[in-house]
């Protein structure tokens, strides 16, 4: 126990004492920590030779608290000595006010530097971006940039992204048709008078962006992808490109419907269809025009069969379709370079099978017209057999 201050011990003729501490003075059990005061607490039996507690002398407190027994020792039974600590006095009020106002003017300093800092960070991501959009209506990105201006925040503007592969080695045609409507679109929006920093249209080609295509788990391309201003995109915000197609005003269409930015889409003046018509319309005159003496081929039946059997191969193989929808020839895999020709869904088709089912309907119908000669004509049994 430690050593006390000169505390007197009471006369041995005199009763025990029931004093109590003073104003601002605690009580300190055995076993507590040391304390920073005490006051006088005269035990059961004072000391015969009235000397100090914790002077060393016969009359101080050995370890423990408790007195020994016999000549200046404590009786078994006694009483232990408790002792008594003052503890230190609070900081006024107003100090503890004032240290809340400096965290709270400190705290409010941190948030308002954040947000500052934030804002001058998107300010220079929109002027970035404009500036590029300035100089070409599709930005393209590799994986920094995209990282840094379509997925990191803070951003207020939506991205649209064709995720592509344009290189002549992945042999993509449907990825070149795909580009081209989406540059129609891109320019449609970059000189339209309607044209703001809320909306951008960018490119990832998988040679300079294979990290993006593996961040987001994409094994196909063409894909286009909505990226909106806040969270993270939803289904609804990838292109269904198997079931609509990819022409400027079904990808306009969409976009309207993610963003509520609408684009009125401008194509170029394309007269290869004209010209085409022109050809053919010449053609069919001068031929008519050579045979004007002898116009009997016109009521060719064979002529007018062959003709009609042309049109249902083309209808009956889906070649309306690939018009309208652009699908590719074929479909080569980028990881392993496997070709397809069939196409995995029953929602889509390749050019390439549709020219494999019009070859089917093809042979077949010329096997059922050389079985019908074969059982009404009078020839060679040899050729009745072969046909």
């Amino acid at each position: 126990m430690p050593t006390t201050a000169a505390a007197k011990m009471a006369p041995a003729s005199s009763p025990p004492s029931t004093r109590r501490c003073e104003r601002d003075e605690e009580l300190h059990l055995p076993g507590a920590a040391a304390p920073r005061g005490r006051c006088d607490w005269p035990g059961p039996e004072p000391n015969e030779r009235g000397g100090e507690v914790g002077s060393g002398a016969a009359g101080a407190l050995p370890a423990g608290g408790q007195r020994p027994a016999g000549g200046g020792k404590m009786a078994p039974g006694d009483r232990r000595w408790q002792r008594l600590w003052v503890p230190v006095p609070h900081p006024p009020a107003g100090s503890c006010l004032l240290l809340l106002l400096l965290l709270l003017l400190l705290l409010c300093g941190q948030l308002g530097g954040g947000q500052k800092k934030k804002e001058n960070l998107l300010a220079e991501k929109v002027e970035q971006l404009m500036e590029w959009s300035s100089r070409r209506s599709v930005i393209r990105m590799n994986g920094d940039k995209f990282r840094r201006f379509v997925k990191a925040p803070p951003r207020n503007y939506s991205v649209i992204v064709m995720f592509t592969a344009l290189q002549p080695q992945r042999q993509c045609s449907v990825c070149r048709q795909a580009n081209e409507e989406y540059q129609v679109l891109a320019n449609s929006w970059r000189y339209s008078s309607a044209f703001s920093n809320k909306l951008f249209f960018t490119i990832v080609d998988y040679d300079e962006g294979a990290d993006v295509f593996q961040q987001l788990n994409m094994n196909s391309a063409p894909t286009f992808m909505h990226f909106p201003p806040k969270g993270k995109p939803k289904r609804a915000d990838t292109f269904d490109l198997q079931r609509i197609g990819f022409a400027a005003e079904q990808l306009a269409k969409w976009i309207a419907d993610r963003t509520d930015v609408h684009i009125r889409v401008f194509r170029p003046p394309n007269y290869s269809g004209t010209i085409a018509l022109a050809l053919l319309v010449s053609l069919v005159g001068g031929l008519l025009y050579l045979r004007r003496n002898n116009l009997e081929f016109i009521y060719n039946k064979t002529g007018w069969a062959m003709a009609a059997l042309c049109v249902v191969f083309a209808m009956t193989s889906g070649q309306m379709w690939n018009h309208i929808r652009g699908p590719p020839y074929a479909h080569k895999n980028p990881q392993n370079g496997q070709v397809s020709y069939i196409h995995g869904s029953s929602q889509a088709q390749f050019v390439a099978e549709s020219h494999i089912i019009l070859l089917l309907n093809a042979a077949i119908t010329m096997g059922m017209v050389l079985l019908n000669e074969a059982a009404t004509s009078k020839g060679d049994v040899g050729k009745r057999r072969t046909s």
